[in-house]
């Protein structure tokens, strides 16, 4: 019994061979830990949303013709329009157009009344009828003072001629010693005196033909400006006659009987019918391309009109300027003012370009990205892209698309920030 207690006891007992418990719950976590490795390494992380397919616009980008045009709303408007502006105030005494009546040049509208005017006619006329009777007394004594000159000059003609022959008598005397010596000078001295008055008096009536002259100058001019200002002040009175200056259509009437009237105030205006323009607004993202000379057109009675931009406005208001475009061609036969056309204007010349149809996704984009569909067509990814021109159908596309490629082209409203749209 020892002996086999002691074999027993010095015998090597066998391990076991195989996986045991503890080394499964190893692999296992290895594993674990290694999936979870590979998910986060090729895991796809892109948020996604589904859509139902029927309910988009798609459409294929595509190679064609850009026509680089904008379509904008014009007004026909008359060629022109000449305003009514009360010259002189006055009160509204009669109206003898109404508005909408074709008129023609020198039709009076209506008449004003202002007794201003009146009074500054009258004192006009008495300030003239003054200095007329002043005039006419000035050249009454001018020409009296004249024939007063003449009578004088004449006067001391006869004394020259009286005192020259005694002067020459008494010189004769005087070398026969027949005669004083002082009474030869006495005739000399007299002599000499009224040849000197006589030059006096010439120089006297040159003075005085000069200073009538200027005087009745000056007068007449008087007179000019007071019978001128007479002129006016009657031609304000006739300007209480409003009249038409041009033949064409009493558009506006902006006056009633009985009402005072300023200088100056907009009584109405007159529409010039020989021809039409068409008034347009355009938003101010254009106003560098557009000038003027550029072609424009639109359809009415089945059939095309074409215009050219006659003037561009330089103001800009509420992000819009104005621009007046003219008829190159025939007009519609029953054009009317105030009708509205919506007017093709080009910008540029047809050129090739890659297109993408307008949509509802520029509002949501910016025309920065698009949904671009695969080839299975079963789920769309967001791109970027980038745009050129526009027109009422297209936009240019720039980059980031081929022709062939699908995208969603409606709004993208409700797809919220997803990269990916998943086609039901």
């Amino acid at each position: 019994m020892d002996d086999f207690l002691a074999e027993n006891m010095d015998r090597v007992i066998a391990k076991k061979k195989g996986l045991k418990r503890k080394h499964w719950f190893y692999i296992v976590g290895v594993v674990v830990f290694l999936t979870l490795v590979l998910i986060i390494i090729f895991g796809d992380y892109t948020s996604t949303y589904k859509v139902e397919k029927d309910k988009l616009t798609i459409a294929e980008i595509k190679k064609g013709q850009f026509n680089d045009y904008i379509l904008v709303i014009g007004k026909v408007e008359p060629i022109a329009t000449v305003y009514l502006d009360a010259i002189d105030g006055g009160r509204v005494e009669e109206i003898l157009i109404e508005e909408g009546t074709m008129v023609k040049k020198g039709d009076v509208i209506l008449r004003l009344s202002n007794q201003n005017i009146n009074l500054n006619i009258l004192n006009s006329e008495a300030q003239l009828a003054e200095k007329e009777n002043f005039l006419r007394n000035t050249l009454i004594i001018m020409e009296q003072q004249k024939i007063q000159l003449k009578r004088e000059l004449l006067q001391l003609y006869f004394d020259i001629q009286k005192k020259k022959r005694t002067y020459e008598q008494n010189t004769m005397l005087l070398k026969d010693e027949l005669i004083p010596r002082e009474n030869y000078l006495e005739s000399k001295e007299s002599y000499e005196h009224v040849t000197q008055l006589r030059q006096l008096l010439i120089e006297r009536a040159r003075q005085d033909s000069i200073y009538r002259k200027i005087e009745i100058e000056n007068m007449n001019d008087n007179l000019d400006n007071i019978r001128q200002n007479l002129k006016m002040v009657r031609e304000r009175l006739e300007n209480l006659n409003v009249k038409v200056s041009v033949d064409g259509q009493l558009g506006m009437l902006d006056a009633e009987l009985g009402q005072s009237i300023g200088t100056g105030h907009r009584i109405g205006q007159i529409n010039v019918l020989t021809d039409f323009k068409i008034e347009a607004q355009i938003n101010e993202h254009y106003i560098d391309r557009v000038r003027r000379d550029l072609t424009a057109s639109f359809d009415r009675q089945g059939k095309s009109f074409f215009l050219k931009v006659k003037k561009v406005y330089p103001e800009v208001r509420e992000g819009l300027f104005n621009i007046d475009l003219v008829f190159t061609s025939e007009k519609p036969h029953n054009i009317r003012t105030g009708q509205t056309n919506h007017i093709r204007l080009q910008l540029g010349q047809p050129e090739e370009a890659t297109l993408i149809p307008r949509g509802g996704f520029f509002q949501s984009t910016g025309g920065q990205w698009v949904y671009v569909l695969d080839e299975t067509e079963r789920y769309a990814m967001k791109r970027n892209i980038r745009i050129g021109r526009q027109n009422p159908q297209y936009f240019e596309l720039l980059d980031g698309l081929e022709p062939g490629e699908k995208v969603i082209t409606s709004s993208y409203d409700t797809f919220g920030e997803n990269d990916r749209l998943i086609l039901r």
